[in-house]
């Protein structure tokens, strides 16, 4: 149990970036603030922690660079480091002028347990406007050493081709750069990558001018998404010259284009940022992205690396996350983020109806209203469309077509819907239908013994659908489908002839929790009228049923409800956007799920007041995550195979088999069942 809840025994790996305070040419005041930071990086269990460039010197010792004194002390100095660092339980990457057959070098040094593991120098050095790097340091093309001697120890790996493997952590692979290289066309970091470097760390000075900020949180969050790696960025600080410039210390820790992790900025003293690299996360979308495979193949023979082994000991115990995983992956948490999520998603799916409306030459929309909020969002689609055609909104045609355990609640709902959107509406009641074909078949409820089995609750939703079909026959028009991605996923629509089916989806990538949201976005006053907006409120309220088993008592509370069948949307969406999205495996979903739903505070829904925010404990996710492997991997893939078209929304993926997901229909899901069992209960 213990392991489970530790973050590296989930491919997550904890890295700090440090800004400590430093002095100008005193490089003895400068170690010692990096033997503090060091100490309390490793106490926070980080295995690697990164520390500006020229720390131990400082950046901005122009001419000093080149007197004895000072060079003598930084070597002295990383003597002690090493030494008062042995006992540490983290890789250091630290700064310093290295001195190589009477040629200064501006580098990066690896440090573990008193060892350096390889020196790295800068390859592109700055010689323009206020940078004159060029006047102290040299190219590392101006040496053919690949070893080199250094605080006394021998055969110190020395060279730009240096991946550093961390063999003990799967797929923990790291390389460095320093400040300049990263502002180059082609950085040295983009060729690392492509050699298996997962993790690129920067050490810089990089002074500060205004709006600079923005542009290096541009360039690292860029290099990290085409590179698909982890980021750390760690920018001189407190104490460096200021005679002709200025230093604001920003770190950062970039995953894959998202920002982990800043630090604040014009600190007076040293400070540390943490946060978690997901290495499974990088591996599995280079896996599944070829042309990063392919780019590194075509590149293969620009640059060679060479490889430092080590090891690193991970101590026990539990171990979470820093980082906020949200408990709503396909809903952004920040307001101006969600507002443009909404208006992109709206518009791909009106835009996709549109598109299919033309092609088809349609008449008409045909289209069944539950009272329900997927069907609630196709009819939205369905409204913006038509005016975009500029139809009169009578050529939608919205059926209401109550069974044997519609509420009136629902029904009115659907009503309310029709006459506020102004489409055309009409009841078609189906119970007739579907107790005659219950009596054809024999069935035991059509003499009404009550025997509601999954032919009773299917004849309803095939005689909706056949309706709809014919009726779109009838009136030249195509049939718009309501169902959405979570219920794709979970096998939760009736095959063929029920909600499965439709001439056009727009909901097939839409998650139910996107679902919800759209709703909630279309409430905001001026995108849609007051009655409207009324009736969307009511249908965000309502419980989720599929209403085809009547209740015992009052007909306005259903006796079905969806969440207790297949469990909690909100819940099962994560799980959904996880295994689908990143291929990830049960328990390392379970461990995100966990981290992000154990605590209230953390990560809530936006809009919902705290004392409605859900907690799960792990055996409640446990629970609902074997519900959601059993029924995605090995019961309703026949389904996904034969989806109707729709427009993929989302990048948490689409389950369209000509889109994003392609399986079997017949395939087991014993390895998922099998790595579910190391969750444990509690």
């Amino acid at each position: 149990m213990n392991e489970f809840f530790n973050l590296y025994r989930h491919g997550f790996i904890r890295v700090a970036v440090a800004v400590p305070e430093v002095r100008v040419a005193d490089p003895a005041f400068n170690a010692t603030h990096t033997i503090q930071l060091a100490e309390e990086a490793a106490a926070q269990r980080a295995v690697l922690t990164l520390f500006p460039e020229l720390g131990i010197s400082a950046y901005t010792n122009e001419d000093l660079f080149h007197q004895q004194a000072l060079l003598e002390s930084t070597e002295r100095e990383i003597k002690r480091l090493l030494r008062e660092t042995s006992f540490l339980d983290s890789i250091l990457v630290v700064g310093a002028p290295v001195l190589v057959d009477s040629s200064l070098y501006n580098c990066g040094l690896v440090l573990h347990r008193g060892q350096i593991l390889g020196i790295v120098p800068k390859t592109y050095l700055p010689n323009y406007r206020e940078f004159y790097e060029g006047r102290h340091f040299r190219s590392p093309d101006t040496t053919t050493r690949n070893t080199i001697e250094y605080c006394g120890q021998e055969e110190i790996p020395f060279g730009t081709d240096l991946l550093f493997n961390v063999r003990n952590i799967p797929n923990f692979i790291f390389a460095l750069e320093l400040c300049e290289d990263l502002w180059v066309p082609a950085p040295p970091s983009s060729f690392a990558a492509l050699a298996g470097a997962t993790v690129i760390a920067n050490l810089t000075a990089t002074n500060l001018t205004i709006g600079k900020a923005d542009y290096r949180n541009a360039l690292v969050s860029n290099q990290s998404a085409r590179c698909l790696c982890g980021y750390m960025y760690s920018a001189a600080g407190p104490g460096e010259s200021t005679t002709d410039l200025a230093w604001d210390g920003q770190a950062l820790i970039y995953e894959a284009g998202e920002c982990l992790s800043k630090s604040s900025r014009f600190d007076l003293e040293s400070r540390l940022t943490y946060s978690e690299i997901d290495l499974d996360k990088l591996v599995m979308e280079r896996t599944r992205q070829n042309s990063f495979t392919e780019n590194a193949r075509v590149l293969s023979d620009y640059q060679r690396f060479r490889t430092v082994h080590c090891d690193i000991q991970l101590t026990d115990g539990e171990l979470l996350l820093t980082r906020q995983y949200p408990r709503f992956p396909f809903v952004p948490s920040g307001e101006k983020d969600r507002d443009r999520n909404c208006y992109d998603a709206y518009n791909i799916q009106v835009h996709g109806l549109v598109k299919r409306l033309q092609y088809t030459k349609s008449e008409t929309i045909i289209i069944g209203i539950s009272g329900g909020l997927d069907s609630t969002q196709s009819l939205l689609v369905a409204a913006k469309a038509a005016d975009m055609l500029g139809w009169p909104r009578e050529r939608i045609r919205a059926y209401t077509m109550p069974g044997f355990a519609t509420s009136s609640r629902t029904k009115e709902n659907a009503w309310r819907l029709i006459k506020a959107l102004g489409v055309y509406g009409e009841e078609l009641d189906i119970r007739p239908a579907c107790n005659l074909m219950l009596s054809d078949i024999g069935h035991p409820a059509s003499g009404g013994t009550g025997d509601y089995d999954v032919t009773y609750e299917n004849i309803q939703a095939g005689q909706r659908t056949s309706t709809l079909f014919r009726l779109a026959n009838m009136h030249k028009g195509i049939v718009l489908g309501t169902g959405d991605l979570s219920e794709l996923a979970l096998g939760w629509t009736t095959y063929g002839v029920g909600d499965h089916m439709s001439h056009y989806n727009v909901n097939g990538s839409v998650p139910k929790t996107l679902i919800q949201y759209l709703l909630r976005w279309q409430t905001v006053p001026g995108r849609v009228d007051e009655d409207t907006r009324n009736v969307l409120l009511d249908i965000l309220s309502t419980e989720i049923s599929p209403e085809l088993v009547p209740g015992k008592s009052d007909a306005d509370q259903p006796s079905q409800r969806t969440e207790d069948f297949i469990g909690p949307y909100e819940l099962q969406d994560f799980h959904i956007y996880y295994t689908t999205r990143y291929g990830f495996r049960p328990s390392k979903v379970a461990f995100l799920a966990y981290n992000a739903w154990h605590n209230k505070e953390q990560g809530s829904w936006p809009d919902i007041p705290e004392e409605k925010r859900n907690q799960y404990t792990i055996g409640e996710i446990k629970h609902w995550l074997e519900i959601f492997v059993r029924r995605f991997f090995a019961r309703s893939q026949f389904k996904r195979s034969v989806m109707p078209d729709g427009p993929k929304v989302g990048s948490g993926g689409s389950l369209s088999p000509r889109g994003d997901w392609r399986a079997p229909s017949d395939s087991e899901a014993t390895p998922w069942l099998e790595d579910l069992s190391r969750i444990p209960e509690n």
